[in-house]
């Protein structure tokens, strides 16, 4: 049995470590884009020059040659052909495979904005080439503009502070990591990044660039008419599934490649797993994704179960944030916020089950939070404060699948 994984990220690694725990004996190749295998979550440590491209790595040294897995990095599939059962890379060299995982991940999305697309130092900061390309530039910039204030936008910002470089963020909202935080949870960081140096445009948008004679953009318009002087551009406004390599096939995918609960594709000896299947690809996720596949790839069925929930760790100037669920209220739900010096939580109980929880301060022992959201677990008997809550509360499920209280 041969076996091809597309992408060296968290899902692909782990569905090459599983597939070599349940078949021994199978082929294992595994092709990727970049040189090296790395962490997206450490990215801005390089950019910050606190790690080079080896500590950015998550697998052991020898881990290709103690698996007995062949790694061609620095490799692009171009071509599916799901009948003939190929691959065919950037150099129209043909592999052969039985059963095949594509976890390509995702690319930063550029948007249409004046040049955005064509200069020079402009970039995303999604893959490794990305912060290498980046770090070249802005070792020498001094003006430095970050377009979206999510958690990549964030840490880009907080590495390039931590050079001392003058850095500009914008956000079409009016808050910063809008997706990850509410406002009093964001403004916490907001205070802390602006003490260091950090200016914030928030409710504005890129709408024109001013690019030079070298292809650089040296200024770029809000839609107010602000000008922003700079020397680079990092754009961290959302990512795209790369499902380049199935276009062209039989592969069923528009914005993601569609799979089902096996984490199959519409081609049954093919599999998708992470982002490039539009499911939650954070890093706990995409290795479960990875793990999934495997054991369905080896014909032992699996299900994919925690499409639950969304989950972010953040760590900036000594806050540590902790955002799990949608966090998003609706018109019915109760929202419980409790708030003092040390900390800051927000519930959201929607039909009296925690749909989301956000914990800013003290995280610890909220292992909790997650086992009652992934399972929907009903609260209405519940006497604790939802704030206090430990396994301690619950004890079992009854005969009708509903857990018990002591």
């Amino acid at each position: 049995m041969r076996h091809i994984i597309i992408g060296a990220g968290a899902a692909g690694i782990q569905a090459a470590k599983t597939i070599r725990a349940l078949q021994p004996d199978a082929a294992i190749i595994m092709v990727s884009t970049d040189e090296h295998v790395h962490s997206r979550c450490m990215l801005h440590k390089y950019l910050s020059h606190e790690r080079d491209e080896a500590a950015l790595s998550f697998i052991p040294e020898d881990f290709f040659e103690d698996q007995n897995i062949y790694w061609m990095n620095n490799s692009t599939v171009t071509s599916i052909d799901t009948d003939e059962r190929t691959l065919t890379l950037t150099d129209n060299f043909q592999l052969a495979y039985d059963k095949l995982l594509i976890a390509t991940g995702a690319n930063s999305f550029i948007p249409p904005v004046g040049q955005f697309r064509e200069a020079n130092n402009v970039f995303g900061l999604r893959h490794l080439c990305d912060a290498q390309n980046i770090r070249t530039l802005a070792d020498k910039a001094q003006k430095i503009l970050v377009v979206g204030s999510g958690l990549v936008g964030m840490d880009a910002a907080y590495a390039f502070l931590e050079q001392g470089k003058e850095v500009t963020v914008v956000e079409m909202a009016d808050r910063i990591l809008p997706l990850q935080l509410d406002e009093t949870a964001g403004n916490a960081y907001r205070e802390q990044f602006e003490a260091h140096g950090c200016t914030f445009l928030l409710g504005r948008k890129a709408s024109e660039t001013v690019i030079n004679a070298s292809g650089s953009i040296e200024a770029v318009i809000l839609d107010d008419g602000t000008r922003i002087d700079c020397d680079l551009v990092v754009v961290a406004a959302g990512v795209r599934p790369a499902i380049e390599c199935v276009q062209g096939s039989k592969i069923k995918a528009e914005r993601f490649i569609e799979v089902d609960k096996y984490l199959m594709t519409s081609c049954n000896h093919v599999y998708a797993a992470g982002d490039v299947a539009g499911i939650s690809g954070i890093w706990p996720n995409a290795m479960k994704q990875g793990e999934t596949a495997a054991y369905n790839m080896c014909g032992i069925p699996m299900e994919y179960t925690d499409r639950y929930a969304m989950k972010n760790t953040m760590n900036f100037y000594g806050i540590t944030t902790l955002s799990l669920g949608r966090g998003v209220a609706q018109e019915g739900d109760t929202v419980l916020v409790r708030h003092d010096s040390k900390s800051y939580q927000r519930a959201i109980i929607r039909d009296n089950k925690l749909d989301s929880i956000l914990l800013q301060g003290p995280i610890d022992y909220s292992g909790v939070y997650q086992y009652v959201i992934k399972n929907q677990i009903n609260l209405s008997q519940l006497t604790t404060d939802v704030f206090q809550l430990s396994f301690a509360d619950f004890y079992g499920v009854d005969k009708r699948g509903q857990y018990m209280y002591p």
